[in-house]
């Protein structure tokens, strides 16, 4: 049975270890307002995201942060330079640790999220993850840029008919000895 998505603002702030004893499930909708490195990265000025953090312990003891983040941001196409849509899905696993010591010995499936004391910025790895799937290039899924214009015709090549030089013929005069 699936949820409806939450209307909610997602909890900016939170102590992840508790929670993932607790085994504490957070949902909610962050706007790209409250992240200024994606907003940067993006064309538009409003977007917004449906998060899912799911903190647990796995069965190997390890404190777990598991999400998946759905939102379409405005970006601009780079065959016609007007806006297009693009969807960005990603899916999140992360080991919590205090350590980079500790971040080198998790399993390669898990990757680390290296938390300080106390209450940690959800938005922040949020925002991480979002930066992270971003496409390289935007463009429309459409021709939006007629074919003409992207024909390149080649210069015709210059022939010559005197023989090329060889660079190496000045440092062999220089040198002094004859070519064998």
């Amino acid at each position: 049975m699936s949820q409806a998505p939450s209307s909610q603002s997602l909890p900016r702030r939170g102590d992840p270890r508790k929670y993932a004893q607790q085994g504490v499930e957070l949902t909610g909708v962050l706007a790209l307002e409250a992240l200024p490195r994606l907003q940067g990265a993006v064309a538009g000025d409003s977007a917004s995201f449906q998060v899912l953090l799911s903190f647990r312990i796995d069965e190997d003891g390890k404190k777990v942060l598991e999400g998946a983040i759905d939102g379409e941001v405005s970006m601009i196409c780079q065959r016609c330079l007007d806006l297009v849509q693009v969807p960005l899905s990603c899916n999140l696993r992360l080991g919590i640790v205090w350590s980079e010591d500790q971040a080198r010995a998790l399993p390669r499936d898990l990757d680390p999220w290296v938390v300080g004391e106390g209450a940690a910025d959800f938005y922040d790895i949020v925002e991480e993850e979002l930066l992270l799937s971003l496409p390289a290039v935007a463009y429309h899924d459409y021709a939006c840029v007629p074919s003409e214009h992207f024909r390149s015709e080649a210069p015709e090549a210059e022939v010559s008919s005197k023989p090329k030089q060889n660079p190496f013929q000045v440092l062999e005069q220089l040198k002094g000895t004859p070519k064998k």
